[in-house]
């Protein structure tokens, strides 16, 4: 994602970090959105923490001091542009709390994807058009909601993250199954006619 993107033509060369982090544009994608190869020395992850900023929403304004701040006490597996920030305001006590009401607590994966701070630009919610999201439930998750629904409990997905996995993986009853795969559902309200 580039801003203002006029001056990444085909061809130009970015220099990151004093060097640690080189790119060469190789193509200009819908949305403005540059296609690179990165040139470094060392291992990709390691530079990025070290030269760069984490991807903050318009609605966090505060400027980020503590990167691990911005991610959920249950995150487990890296691959996210950006933290599912309806989970944030979660702790291990809080969670503590709520499972010690009886609560069962299923864990679903996205990596959230450069989309979420894409804003909608069409008049018709209808044709904004989302990035694809990679996303992964196992069995013993999907059981959990699965048998939740069986049993005639609620079924509350925390964020529009959550909620994207949940639908694009429920069958016509709304059951679950393991699956790894990628979403690119857009969930909006419902449109008045």
């Amino acid at each position: 994602m580039v801003r203002p993107g006029n001056k990444l033509k085909v061809g130009s060369k970015v220099t990151f970090g004093d060097g640690l982090l080189n790119a060469e544009v190789l193509d200009i994608m819908p949305g403005g959105n540059r296609r690179v190869r990165f040139e470094y020395q060392g291992i990709f992850n390691e530079i990025l923490d070290k030269i760069g900023l984490m991807p903050l929403p318009p609605y966090i304004t505060e400027k980020l001091k503590d990167k691990d701040k911005y991610q959920t006490v249950y995150a487990k597996y890296e691959g996210s542009a950006a933290a599912p920030t309806a989970g944030l305001h979660f702790t291990e006590e809080l969670l503590e709390k709520i499972k010690a009401k009886g609560v069962e607590v299923a864990k679903v994966t996205l990596h959230v994807g450069i989309g979420t701070f894409r804003p909608v630009k069409v008049e018709n919610v209808e044709e904004h058009k989302m990035h694809s999201e990679h996303f992964y439930l196992k069995a013993e998750e999907a059981e959990k909601i699965n048998k939740a629904k069986r049993e005639g409990h609620k079924v509350i997905a925390v964020g529009t993250t959550s909620c994207r996995v949940l639908e694009s993986v429920a069958d016509e009853n709304g059951y679950l199954k393991e699956i790894e795969d990628d979403t690119d559902i857009f969930i909006y309200p419902r449109l008045q006619i």
